[in-house]
């Protein structure tokens, strides 16, 4: 187990690393390729030629590619001073620093931070919800195969997977919030240490519409697994020695057919940790995904940089947890 966790948290960080290198690139190559300068970004586009090459030399934008980035990954571990090169100001962004951020005055580290909770609250409850529904739905259809509650059960889980996010979100807002059978305000997010009922209101569709599209794929999913692991020997067997159906199902069935569906859920999770992009601007959450979108509408390449790179960390974290859960619920599974 500890050879493997070391090779895991290895291959872990050499991912990290290229993403990191590939995402850099895709920002800061284009400009020197180009012949332009990123520099526009931070001084506008009017400005003078000396206030351009300030800002180059501040962020040292005027170095060679490699020569940037490797001073972008050791800003993450010890720290950058940045300068704004107007003014000569200096501004420093301590470790990790993923690049400061002049449209918001703040580094982009603190801005991530001070978003994420809201992304958390937002993506956990989330998955917890379509997980268990999911799960349940596929099991229960699975078990009473071809009858009415299997086609009904089918037929929302196809509906749910057809239709898009925004769909639904906008749905549910028209429904339950401007609609006949509005109980809901209008989202305004607050947080859950200032006032609980409005941070559960404002999150609640929210909720609903990410767990609605994902359980229904998981349902989907979840009964394929259980029809086939249902009909495999090891099964057929607990079934002649007498065994409850309950545990035959429970601790023999379902066991080995939630081993794909923990790896979805791990890639989905991580995934949306990284921000719920059109979720969050549809019910107003001030998460990572509304900071990627504004950071996107301003041009802001440090944010954007820095969301890509907290994604990726995220997944690669779920997958690492996911490889770990393996062996816990499928004993076939050995790490070595």
């Amino acid at each position: 187990m500890g050879r493997f966790l070391v090779r895991r948290l290895l291959g872990a960080v050499g991912v990290l690393l290229v993403v990191s290198f590939v995402t850099f690139g895709l920002f800061i190559l284009p400009s020197k390729i180009s012949g332009g300068s990123a520099a526009y970004l931070y001084v506008g586009k009017v400005s003078t030629p000396g206030q351009i090459a300030a800002v180059e030399r501040c962020f040292g934008l005027d170095k060679p590619f490699v020569e940037q980035y490797k001073d972008y990954m050791v800003g993450i571990v010890r720290g950058r001073d940045f300068c704004d090169g107007s003014a000569g100001g200096a501004q420093h962004c301590p470790a990790p620093c993923f690049g400061y951020s002049f449209q918001f005055g703040r580094p982009v580290w603190e801005l991530m931070m001070d978003r994420l909770p809201v992304t958390i609250s937002l993506a956990i409850p989330a998955a917890i919800l379509w997980l268990i529904a999911g799960v349940s739905v596929g099991v229960i259809s699975a078990l009473k195969r071809g009858t009415v509650i299997d086609r009904a059960a089918m037929m929302t889980a196809l509906a749910g997977v057809s239709m898009p996010v925004f769909f639904i979100g906008l749905v549910l807002l028209y429904v339950f919030v401007y609609g006949t059978f509005a109980f809901l305000p209008p989202p305004t997010y607050e947080p859950l240490s200032v006032n609980p009922t409005a941070w559960f209101q404002s999150l609640l569709l929210g909720w609903i519409t990410l767990a609605f599209v994902s359980a229904a794929l998981y349902a989907r999913l979840t009964r394929a697994n259980m029809l086939e692991t249902m009909g495999e020997d090891y099964i057929r067997t607990a079934t002649a020695k007498g065994l409850k159906p309950s545990r035959v199902v429970g601790k023999h069935g379902l066991r080995a057919a939630l081993t794909p569906i923990i790896t979805i859920f791990g890639l989905d999770l991580g995934a949306l940790l990284g921000g719920a992009i059109i979720t969050e601007k549809l019910f107003s959450l001030p998460g990572l995904g509304l900071l990627s979108i504004d950071a996107i509408a301003k041009q802001d390449l440090p944010i954007i940089m820095g969301v890509t790179l907290l994604g990726a960390l995220f997944i690669v974290a779920a997958n690492i947890i996911v490889d770990l859960v393996y062996a816990v619920m499928d004993p076939r599974v050995r790490l070595s």
